[in-house]
């Protein structure tokens, strides 16, 4: 029985490979492009727009935002007293705060967030499109007349990328309200000080970079999950996910790469 199997040959299977890699790279800008149209499109915000979008946007950042923010202000602390207990034993306790922020604020806070997203929010929501695309919803859709990327894309993608720049602003506050009371306890004293070394790590060139990371790990986050719950990929719909997930962490490991080149070089 074996033998009535087709043989692929390396180049067949390269091919096949290269194909798929880029069939799969080119529905993520595809749809990211789309997304992008109709976030900007003033239709999507009529009556019955506004009020998928603002639902979503509330589903799926109401239920996490208390939890992570406690993670991140036990994080926070852990991070801080670390870094200056190890800069005092090394007599370098005027760079221990600085240091604080440059790696909790500026890298692990926002990286953290886009992933705690990305695992309770867009992942998930990939999969009830999946579902959705299976039991035949967003065809019906399509055939009564609404577009199914306006009504059931769009507001999960937005939903997510709020969640992440939200999640990701406010752990920032308090990751630096935790820094400075583990610095300086419960008093003014170093309000002074530490307003000048802030000012003096973010600089507008860092803000900037700062901030660019943040939106486009929202966008990846919120962009990538979703190709696979809008496309029918048949019997290669599960490793298509498997896929899905390797490239949405490389798209946010090569942000951070690019951060990190921008701050520091």
């Amino acid at each position: 029985m074996w033998l009535s199997q087709p043989i692929h040959t390396l180049p067949e299977r390269l091919a096949q490979l290269v194909w798929g890699w880029a069939l799969a790279w080119w529905r993520i800008v595809y749809l990211g492009a789309v997304v992008l149209v109709l976030a900007l499109s003033p239709s999507s915000y009529g009556r019955a727009g506004r009020g998928l979008l603002a639902r979503r946007m509330y589903l799926e950042t109401t239920p996490i935002l208390l939890g992570f923010t406690a993670l991140a202000a036990l994080l926070s602390l852990v991070v801080t007293r670390i870094v200056v207990v190890t800069a005092l034993s090394y007599g370098l306790s005027r760079y221990a705060l600085e240091m604080v922020i440059r790696v909790l604020v500026l890298e692990l806070i926002p990286l953290t967030a886009a992933m705690f997203v990305a695992m309770r929010c867009a992942i998930p929501s990939g999969a009830q499109l999946a579902e959705l695309r299976h039991s035949g919803r967003l065809a019906a859709l399509e055939r009564a007349g609404a577009d199914p990327v306006r009504m059931e894309l769009l507001p999960r993608v937005a939903a997510a990328g709020f969640a992440s720049i939200t999640l990701a602003a406010l752990s920032c506050v308090v990751a630096l309200v935790m820094a400075y009371l583990s610095v300086y306890g419960v008093n003014t004293a170093g309000v002074a000080a530490f307003t000048r070394m802030f000012g003096h790590v973010f600089t507008p060139e860092v803000t900037l970079v700062f901030g660019l990371k943040t939106v486009f790990f929202s966008l990846a986050i919120a962009v990538i999950p979703m190709t696979a719950g809008m496309y029918d990929l048949g019997g290669t719909e599960r490793r298509s996910e498997l896929g899905g997930l390797a490239r949405m962490f490389a798209v946010l490991l090569l942000i951070e790469i690019a951060s990190l080149l921008g701050n520091y070089y």
